[in-house]
């Protein structure tokens, strides 16, 4: 059909070409030529007319508005012809964006578009596509106002030392603010229940995230079940034969506190209440015992592979990297490969459990610490101040303690436990193979393995080695009559219902992150200190803000809830925009990614709130205010080391492996040096 018009115009066109160049050689006047090239054009666009198709009766294009803008950042207008719309062939029209005074014009084909406008302040918004107009007045969000959502999560917080309100009502200021300026007060007023129907219930309608809430379930399932079965008093049973002195005691306090590393509240409860009579025998004071349990319990739980905290670190760490991607960014590495890569930022975890193996070996406390340590063994008096439990966390201590009459094997704790870590392994593996990279003889087997391990989907991984672990030990304790399977699936439950209060906190820093993710609260921080503060600096202040956070609400979760979605995508764009490569980069990453857990984990040691450390108090009969008076010493030495000597130091470009022999052994020089022996007066 084209070359059938091309060659009709061609004719034509030469018709009327010819026709008056004949006239004028006949006539030879400029009325002949005028004559004749009006008779020409005129033969030309009728067979034109004839030859063109009828027009095309269009509808009108619908013009999509988002349902807020945010001032300094582009928004997006959606512009399309209702569905079924047939096109002519080649269709091109402009679209004409008018912003104040601002005119803008952009070629559109026709089909869905994504178009960008950004505005400062309030402004009448003009677009004109193929003869339809649509005018709407945008008063912009502030960009400041993002802010407002975290700060009022923080501040409520540190006022109400309750992080679930805190988190609720940070939500509700984010979402009243996007009803305020999308419409008007009545928009205040359908915030309310926009909580329950769009934000809470968009932030759990995601495969990833359902599958953190089903992993940290189950595992709190197993938890419970191989406490109730013995199996979990088997493992201390064994352990603890080695418990002959004053010393071995307080090593076997902190080995099992390091072999129990799945859950911090099982390692609480199980190791304070198993080592209290040992600790009792050989005159270790309470406070001492308390701070064994409390400081092995979260640090050892925070770096292991497979722990209830596993998941919720992957939760937030995916998230971070799916805003930064959904930036424009560009990180290829899956949340555990991140998490792999943070380890060896982990400073104060490690430097915790290195310090308390010290004081141990040495046999040296300081501080009140020391005071209590050379009552015990002088008196025989191993607490000041002796306490009972209360009510509720007799409870929850109830939930792990053997049933009656239960063998006390090791094996059905080991066995369940070694599923979960090999599963999760082998789910790595499994998920992250890819032929293509194990068939390169180019690259080394830790490359290749590292690679697999970054492309695998944990989440899968962890739901698979979770669901074989809890089957086996149902498995065993039904099928070798430990249990019948009423109260073993009572047990699990308990179980479930022990984790309760963390998903909670979970959903909630989920919703919390979507709405600062709305309202760009990450640019605003971005804008705010980009031009103030040195990439360098932000996983040392990242530390200390976390530790303040966790310190005044008592929680370590529901200062990784609220501070995550915040610095990670804050500390990879101000990188970026320094001018960083990528990979001096993700080493700033890599390190804000474990400050964030390292300050939460430092905090809640300090924290006289901290749930852990009043139930290490608890499960370990001291005074809960004796216990939070000896430990912080301890803590604040250790955060104050792994500050200077790692954080600082690392994120100046220095190896992290070397940052962290260098000060594992200004630990122990701290020790032999300002410790003093606590066999003698």
């Amino acid at each position: 059909m084209n070359a059938l018009l091309t060659r009709l115009f061609g004719f034509l066109f030469i018709v009327s070409v010819l026709i008056p160049c004949s006239n004028y050689a006949q006539s030879g006047s400029n009325a002949a030529i005028d004559s004749a090239a009006r008779a020409g054009t005129e033969s030309v666009l009728s067979h034109l007319t004839t030859l063109l198709p009828d027009p095309v009766d269009l509808p009108e294009v619908v013009i999509e508005f988002p349902e807020f803008m945010i001032s300094q950042v582009p928004s997006v207008v959606s512009i399309s012809f209702p569905d079924g719309t047939e096109l002519p062939r080649n269709f091109s029209t402009p679209v004409d964006i008018t912003i104040g005074t601002e005119l803008k014009r952009i070629d559109w084909d026709g089909r869905l578009s994504d178009f960008e406008i950004e505005i400062d302040k309030e402004s009448q918004v003009q677009i004109t596509v193929n003869e339809n107009t649509v005018s709407k007045t945008i008063d912009p969000i502030p960009l400041w106002l993002s802010i407002i959502p975290p700060f009022i999560a923080i501040l409520l917080a540190l006022i109400f030392k309750e992080v679930l309100t805190a988190l609720l009502l940070g939500i509700f200021s984010g979402a009243a603010v996007i009803g305020f300026y999308a419409d008007g007060l009545s928009g205040v007023g359908r915030a309310f229940f926009k909580l329950i129907d769009t934000y809470i219930l968009d932030a759990i309608t995601n495969s990833d995230r359902l599958s953190v809430i089903l992993f940290t379930t189950v595992i709190g399932g197993v938890v419970a079940l191989v406490s109730k079965n013995g199996g979990m008093m088997g493992v201390v049973n064994r352990i603890s034969k080695f418990a002959n002195s004053a010393k071995n005691a307080q090593f076997t306090t902190w080995l099992l506190g390091i072999l129990i590393f799945f859950d911090d509240y099982a390692n609480t409860l199980v190791v304070g209440n198993t080592m209290r009579p040992l600790t009792d025998r050989w005159k270790v004071s309470r406070e001492k015992l308390s701070y064994l349990v409390d400081s092995t319990a979260a640090p050892i739980a925070a770096i292991a592979f497979v722990t209830t905290w596993i998941g919720a670190e992957l939760g937030y760490i995916g998230d971070g990297i799916a805003k930064l991607n959904a930036a424009g960014y560009s990180i290829n590495e899956g949340p555990y490969a991140v998490f792999l890569g943070s380890l060896q930022y982990a400073f104060y975890p490690i430097f915790t459990i290195a310090f308390m193996l010290f004081l141990i070996l040495q046999k040296k406390d300081f501080g009140p610490m020391l005071i209590a340590e050379r009552r015990a063994r002088t008196t025989g008096k191993v607490s000041a101040h002796l306490i009972e439990s209360d009510q509720g966390i007799a409870e929850e201590m109830e939930a792990f303690e053997p049933a009656p009459g239960t063998p006390q094997k090791s094996a059905f704790a080991i066995v369940p436990i070694l599923t979960v870590i090999i599963g999760a392994i082998i789910g790595l593996l499994v998920t992250g193979y890819d032929a293509e990279v194990w068939a390169d003889n180019e690259l080394g087997f830790t490359r290749k393995l590292s690679t697999t391990i970054g492309n695998a989907n944990s989440y899968v991984a962890l739901l698979w080695a979770s669901l074989g672990a809890i089957f086996i030990a149902i498995s065993m304790t039904v099928g070798f009559k430990i249990m019948p399977l009423t109260k073993t699936m009572q047990s699990i439950i308990n179980g479930f219902k022990f984790m309760m209060h963390a998903i909670l906190i979970l959903i909630l820093a989920w919703t919390l992150a979507d709405i600062t993710g709305l309202l760009h609260t990450a640019d605003f921080l971005q804008q705010s200190i980009a031009d103030d503060v040195a990439p360098w600096a932000i996983p040392a202040l990242t530390f200390l803000l976390a530790a303040l956070v966790s310190f005044s609400t008592g929680t370590s979760w529901g200062t990784m809830a609220i501070l995550y979605p915040l610095v990670l995508p804050l500390s990879y764009t101000v990188c970026v925009n320094s001018g960083m490569d990528n990979p001096d980069t993700m080493i700033i990453f890599y390190n804000t990614v474990s400050t964030v857990l390292a300050g939460a984990v430092l905090g809640d040691h300090c924290s006289p709130i901290s749930d852990t450390t009043i139930l290490s108090s608890l499960s370990t009969s001291c005074n809960h205010i004796d216990h939070v008076r000896t430990q912080m010493p301890y803590a604040l030495t250790v955060g104050l080391v792994a500050i200077l000597v790692g954080t600082i130091p690392a994120a100046l470009g220095m190896p992290g492996w070397l940052m962290m022999i260098l000060g594992i052994v200004l630990l122990y020089f701290i020790v032999k040096f300002f410790g003093k022996s606590t066999e003698t007066a």
